[in-house]
């Protein structure tokens, strides 16, 4: 295991900088996309269908988790080839976004041309390839932003520019206020997570080194499922690690009960609670009853807490954090945390296949 304090040689592929750059993303993906013009249509789409795959999908996963009690509108994210039936002109005008870092996932791609033949108002956004492309030759509004990246380095554009597009069109109010206060609220975090910062200080550090050699199983409630998720996937791909998510209320009605078997397997998780600082009486009940179950059960439970004024600035602030911890957690267990191998060697499986 290498020393969290002395980890900087092993990250070849410089991930630390796309973490620490996530405020400095926030700010750039939204005035990058909040000048964008769109056909005045778009603004009465009754529903709205968001395109992605991983790290270009996980954005739209947030917003929706964020607006969803302030958006007059249903807002779904699609991670497939296809698109559901009631993605049409004919159902009333549905806005379909389809969001790929790279421009070239086949599944975004494949899917936008199903939306397009459904009538859907379109809009891509991408840092290029075929997907910026195709929107320009079929006057696609195209929402253009560059960062060396891969897709779940660059959170930061993809959720703000797809929050820009709303307001631009009217679905929310202007949230440029608590976006910037999430950005300074993770500028304000920043010293505190930086490598820097001794493990005996250090939270992120601290709960790197508890996961190493466990699996983690992420727990959260409300929007704070989805950064749950975005956790989950992060140790996926920067820890090279297996990892769960789950979503309160609903783990109590399953997964409390998967506390027997196998044995002695469960001594090797640890759940990860993700909590509001001020949260709904139930779910702080609910929350702290299930990690007693977990606990009884040898399973290890940890609580971390949001920060910020804001619901946006609190999941970010979760998520800043989390990518921290997936970060050190690689470097931890002596893998560098840019490179994803098993993905790339699907592709090439996928594209020899026809």
């Amino acid at each position: 295991m290498t020393s969290l304090d002395d980890v900087r040689a092993l990250d070849a592929g410089n991930m630390l900088r796309l973490v620490s750059e996530l405020p400095a993303q926030l700010r750039a993906g939204w005035r990058n996309a909040a000048t964008a013009e769109f056909p005045p249509e778009y603004r009465y789409a009754q529903r709205i269908l968001i395109l992605g795959m991983g790290g270009s999908a996980i954005g739209g996963d947030l917003l929706r988790g964020l607006i969803t009690s302030r958006c007059p509108v249903p807002i779904v994210v699609n991670r497939d080839y296809g698109i559901p039936a009631w993605a049409s002109d004919a159902l009333g005008g549905t806005l379909v976004i389809a969001s790929s870092h790279s421009g070239n996932t086949e599944e975004t791609l494949t899917a936008l041309a199903a939306a397009r033949s459904a009538g859907a108002f379109l809009v891509a956004l991408t840092t290029g390839g075929e997907l910026a492309a195709r929107a320009q030759a079929w006057g696609v509004p195209l929402v253009l932003y560059q960062y060396d990246s891969p897709p779940r380095g660059a959170l930061g554009y993809s959720f703000s520019s797809l929050l820009a597009v709303l307001s631009r069109l009217g679905f929310i109010l202007d949230p440029q206020t608590e976006l910037e206060e999430a950005a300074a609220t993770l500028e304000k975090m920043h010293p505190d997570l930086a490598e820097e910062r001794p493990l005996s200080s250090n939270l992120a550090k601290q709960l790197a080194a508890r996961l190493v050699g466990r699996m983690p199983v992420i727990i959260g409630s409300g929007v704070l499922a989805t950064v749950a998720r975005r956790w989950k996937c992060q140790f996926n791909e920067n820890s090279k690690t297996w990892a769960i998510w789950e979503e309160l209320p609903e783990a109590d009605h399953n997964l409390i009960v998967g506390t027997s078997l196998p044995a002695g397997g469960l001594k090797q998780l640890t759940a990860l609670f993700l909590a509001e600082p001020e949260e709904d009486t139930r779910v702080a009940l609910r929350r702290q009853a299930t990690a007693d179950i977990l606990a009884e059960a040898g399973i290890a439970c940890e609580t971390v807490t949001a920060q910020g004024q804001s619901l946006l600035a609190r999941m970010f602030s979760l998520i800043f954090l989390g990518d921290y911890v997936s970060w050190y957690l690689a470097l931890a267990q002596d893998v560098d945390p840019t490179p994803v191998e098993p993905i790339t060697r699907l592709k090439a499986l996928l594209a020899a296949a026809g």
